[in-house]
């Protein structure tokens, strides 16, 4: 089986809409986030939505038939379209693997084959080729990486709140002293932008003491803008 995580960025409050809404159209469940954009710029730039608190919302959906997300994802688009310009944004990542609490069993889908979504939905859904980059470093730091991503060509990134797991005596094993509070930055780019914006945030001083980040990616695919066009 595959499957897809679906992911939106909406304003405060409004998760429970995103949710809601992909549940009756037979997503099995939703979690709901809370972030801070960081941006001023337009959604033009991506993300640009200015510095305010937003709503995170991950459905992961059974994507087998490659019909199910897209049922979904047609659903939050007619539940938002009446909602103001640039309302939000939703975007897909493929799950390589998935594993449910309490079951002894997991299912690899296989990322290669994953199908990007047609442009038979309208110019709501744009099939360029798009990258989530998620920066996860110690608290305070995540407003350095989106400065040093801005100037290397990222509009606007999403910070949330987060906490290590590493155990005390983690920090002898690896030599690097360990920070429970965590800040995660995910930024949304043009897949051309991507290794120029990494670099910019690799070569940040914070980021030189083992320890202190990490950084990865994915690519992102159902790049929608929801709200009214």
């Amino acid at each position: 089986m595959s499957y897809k995580l679906i992911i939106s960025i909406v304003p405060q409050y409004a998760g429970e809409l995103i949710t809601n809404t992909a549940r009756d159209a037979g997503s099995p469940g939703g979690t709901v986030l809370m972030g801070t954009e960081t941006s001023e710029n337009g959604i033009i730039q991506l993300l640009g939505f200015g510095d305010a608190p937003k709503d995170i919302t991950y459905n992961v959906v059974d994507d087998s038939a490659a019909t199910q997300s897209e049922k979904i994802i047609n659903a939050i688009i007619a539940a938002t379209e009446n909602k103001k310009s640039k309302y939000g944004i939703l975007f897909s990542i493929a799950v390589d693997d998935f594993l449910k609490a309490g079951s002894i069993d997991k299912d690899a889908g296989d990322a290669n084959s994953t199908k990007t979504s047609s442009d038979t939905k309208g110019d709501k859904i744009m099939n360029n080729s798009y990258q989530m980059i998620n920066v996860i470093v110690n608290k305070g730091y995540a407003e350095d990486a989106m400065v040093a991503a801005r100037k290397a060509g990222a509009g606007g990134g999403t910070i949330i709140q987060a906490r290590g797991t590493a155990k005390e005596g983690d920090a002898k094993f690896f030599g690097a002293e360990i920070v429970p509070e965590k800040d995660m930055l995910m930024i949304l780019v043009p897949t051309d932008k991507k290794e120029e914006i990494v670099s910019a945030i690799r070569n940040l001083k914070c980021f030189q003491k083992a320890g202190s980040g990490i950084v990865f990616c994915n690519q992102v695919q159902d790049f929608t803008v929801l709200g009214k066009k």
